[in-house]
């Protein structure tokens, strides 16, 4: 009976590709969406304005209105916002569930700990019980120095270069899996604010040429115009602002777990040349 085919690495991380960028795109359209709905239907709602008439001025003291009033590029912005907070909270997940189930910082100690000692197959367990892209590495270290300690005819710097090559290919398949959808959190610390300001450019634009067209100067009018205007600079700002701190946080974290399976990657390599000099 033939066997059924095994999934090789490339395989896996060319399915894990595909669903990230199935959810990345299904997200931007989707806040895009949700953007253009608020803005529409929430911020339009005509009991926001004067006589019930989104084309007439809004209430005094209604800021959806005046957001209403700030022109066509607030639902984009709107859409913006969102994405940094769904990118935000995708990653957090992520970066935890690779984390694993306990403390790494603990789980890597304990595995050098077990490593030191010589109780290769605690170390496996612990690994089983962690979980996790760490958890991962270190176990396909930890096989792979079991593998190469079974075959006694193996030149040691072979095992050696074998065991640290395992380690490297299983790396490189999780690392891409904490970095996806990162470069979207980047992209949007500078175009939040870009599109802000365009948004502010283009109501100004409105605003001096309603004024223009209106006849006899209205500074009331003129204020009213700058202030809708501004509100695109204001949630621009605010979209690069949580953008740049997710990505701070989340790039701190993922550097965090980097180090953790090199710390546990070096203490294998290191514990199995010097048992087999």
């Amino acid at each position: 009976m033939a066997n059924a085919p095994k999934t090789t690495a490339p395989a896996k991380k060319q399915e894990s590709g595909n669903s990230g960028n199935l959810f990345a795109s299904l997200a931007i359209i989707i806040c895009f969406v949700i953007g253009f709905v608020v803005y529409k239907f929430v911020m339009g709602d005509p009991s926001n304005f004067i006589d019930n008439n989104p084309e007439n001025q809004p209430l005094p003291g209604n800021y959806f209105g005046m957001v209403y009033h700030a022109g066509a590029v607030v639902p984009v912005l709107l859409g913006l916002f969102l994405m940094v907070w769904v990118f935000a909270v995708e990653r957090f997940i992520v970066i935890g569930r690779a984390s694993g189930t306990g403390n790494v910082g603990n789980f890597v100690r304990k595995i050098q700990s077990l490593i030191n000692g010589g109780n290769i197959d605690s170390a496996i367990s612990e690994c089983d019980k962690q979980k996790g892209s760490v958890a991962n590495v270190v176990k396909a270290g930890l096989l792979k120095y079991k593998d190469v300690s079974a075959n006694v005819g193996m030149d040691s710097e072979k095992s050696v270069v074998a065991i640290q090559k395992e380690i490297e290919e299983t790396t490189a398949l999780e690392m891409p899996m904490l970095e996806k959808n990162m470069n979207v959190l980047a992209t949007l610390v500078s175009i939040g604010t870009l599109v802000g300001l365009l948004g502010t450019v283009t109501g100004m634009i409105r605003a001096f040429a309603a004024l223009a067209t209106g006849g006899a100067p209205d500074s009331a009018q003129l204020a009213n115009g700058i202030s809708e205007a501004l509100i695109n600079t204001a949630t621009g700002i605010a979209t690069s602002t949580f953008a740049i701190v997710f990505y701070n946080i989340l790039t701190a974290r993922i550097d965090k777990l980097t180090y953790s399976i090199d710390e546990a990657g070096f203490s294998i390599v290191q514990t199995y040349a010097a048992n087999h000099k």
